[in-house]
């Protein structure tokens, strides 16, 4: 069945915050002294792999329980690059600027520049339902809306686009590997961006909600996408929490520092009702938290 979509010019504009021009909300790089003072702020075990072995809380938090099984439980204990590991692009170079995360996602980027920011947040959440055997809930909108998902995908279904039109049939035979998964996530972050994304996730409103797995986004082009990796409170309720993310052109996904706040860096406080919200390289106005 065709769909009439927006035209595939427009489409390769707003897939993805990695085909997006910069933006003035592109923050300039803090100076790498300021950096270096905060570094020590809180503990970081740098014999660790996982986020949640790695980053200690700062002194009077506690980390925030993930229940096993879930989205934030995944992240967590996913397993991170041994400490200093940079940030590649997906042609293997290292980008210009080092000093803004403090662990990188041991996870591959591909060998095109595809994913980038959205495509970060979606390669996790597709990771953890492929992980959980969840294979019904692997789906996603391309920008012009139209939905291929996992299951139509390892059937054989694919994705033709000519002129202003796309259409899906059946192209290939079944295979199910994981292979044929990264192939079916490679053609999302090709169609998705954003926007899609946006309209995918669900509105978080209130601070005590906001857990492990939301997403902090701007749709649009150009837009972006953060992720919140770890979510730590003290005994009044007050809580911090750790973001990640990837960018454009398709690099490795990293854990950010905080270059605002050298007291509790590399965690960051954040409020859903604040107008905008500072992160490393990047600042989202207004501020638009989601969870899938």
């Amino acid at each position: 069945m065709k769909k009439k979509i927006i035209g595939i010019t427009v489409i390769l504009i707003l897939i993805s915050c990695t085909k997006e021009k910069a933006s003035d909300r592109l923050l300039p790089e803090p100076d790498k002294n300021e950096h270096l003072a905060a570094e020590n702020a809180s503990k970081i075990n740098k014999d660790k792999n996982t986020i949640r072995e790695r980053f200690s809380p700062p002194e009077g938090y506690q980390w925030v329980e993930e229940k096993a099984g879930s989205f934030g439980h995944f992240i967590e204990h996913f397993k991170l690059k041994p400490y200093g590991a940079q940030i590649l692009r997906y042609d293997g170079v290292p980008i210009s600027t080092q000093d803004l995360h403090e662990a990188v996602f041991d996870i591959d980027t591909g060998n095109k520049d595809l994913q980038q920011c959205a495509d970060a947040a979606i390669r996790m959440r597709a990771e953890y339902l492929y992980k959980e055997k969840r294979f019904d809930e692997i789906k996603f909108h391309f920008t012009s809306g139209d939905l291929l998902s996992w299951n139509d995908y390892k059937n054989g279904t694919r994705a033709f686009v000519k002129g202003n039109s796309v259409s899906f049939r059946k192209a290939a035979a079944f295979d199910d590997s994981y292979q044929s998964f990264r192939n079916y996530l490679d053609l999302i972050f090709n169609y998705a961006g954003t926007i899609s994304l946006n309209k995918e996730t669900k509105p978080v409103t209130k601070n005590a909600e906001l857990k492990t797995g939301d997403i902090l986004i701007t749709p649009g082009s150009p837009g972006h996408i953060v992720f919140i990796s770890g979510v730590c409170e003290n005994k009044e309720g007050k809580r911090l929490f750790l973001l990640s993310e990837g960018f454009t052109p398709a690099q490795s996904i990293h854990v950010l520092s905080n270059p605002f706040d050298p007291a509790v860096t590399p965690w960051y406080d954040l409020d859903v009702n604040a107008p905008e919200t500072k992160t490393a390289r990047y600042f989202f106005k207004p501020t638009n938290f989601r969870n899938f």
